[in-house]
C-alpha cells in the first residue's frame, strides 16, 4: 500500500468516524445501534489485498480508539481491526471475486461486523473489562448486524467506485 493510498485512506476513515460520532450515534435505530464506521472500515478491508487489509485495520482501530463513548484501553480496537484484517486477506482468498457475487459480500461484511464485535469483548474479557449482561451483548450484536446487512448494498457500490478512484495504474493490474 503507497503511502499516497494510506493517507487518503486515513482521511476517509477519519471523515466516516465523525460521521459516525456526531449523527449516526444520535439516531435511535430499533432492537440497537448501527456502526457505519466498523460497516465501512470492513468494506474497506475486503477490498484489500493482504497487506493492505492489515494496514486498513490497523489504521480503522487506532482511529476507533479515539472515540470518546469508548471506555476501553488504547490499542484494544486496533489489536482487534488488525486481527480482522488478517482473517478477512486470508479467507477472502477462499470466497473468490466479489465484483460476481455481492450477496457474499454483503454477508461477509456482516459477519465481519459482528466478529470484529465479539473480538473486542473477548478481548476486554482477557483484560478484566465489565461488558454487562450476556442478552445485551448478544442484542446490540445482532442488531449490529442487522442494520449492517441492510446498509452495506447502499455503501459498498460507493467504497468500491471510491477505492477504484484511489488507484494509481501500477495498483490496478
Amino acid at each position: 500500500m503507497r503511502s499516497a493510498r494510506i493517507i487518503s485512506t486515513t482521511a476517509f476513515l477519519l471523515l466516516i468516524f465523525v460521521i459516525q460520532e456526531s449523527l449516526i450515534a444520535r439516531i435511535n435505530f430499533p432492537i440497537s445501534g448501527f456502526s457505519l464506521y466498523i460497516a465501512v472500515l470492513m468494506g474497506l478491508i475486503s477490498f484489500e489485498d493482504r497487506d493492505g487489509a492489515i494496514v486498513t485495520g490497523f489504521i480503522g482501530g487506532l482511529i476507533l480508539d479515539l472515540s470518546p463513548t469508548i471506555d476501553a484501553p488504547l490499542g484494544q480496537w486496533a489489536l482487534v481491526m488488525t486481527a480482522m484484517g488478517y482473517l478477512f486477506s486470508v479467507n477472502r482468498e477462499t470466497i473468490g471475486d466479489f465484483a460476481t457475487r455481492p450477496a457474499a459480500l454483503i454477508f461477509f461484511v456482516a459477519l465481519g461486523s459482528a466478529t470484529s464485535l465479539f473480538l473486542f469483548l473477548f478481548s476486554g474479557l482477557m483484560l478484566g473489562e465489565n461488558n454487562g449482561a450476556v442478552s445485551k451483548i448478544a442484542l446490540t450484536v445482532a442488531g449490529n448486524s442487522l442494520w449492517t446487512v441492510l446498509f452495506s448494498p447502499l455503501i459498498l457500490p460507493v467504497l468500491s467506485k471510491l477505492r477504484a478512484l484511489s488507484l494509481s495504474s501500477r495498483d490496478r493490474k
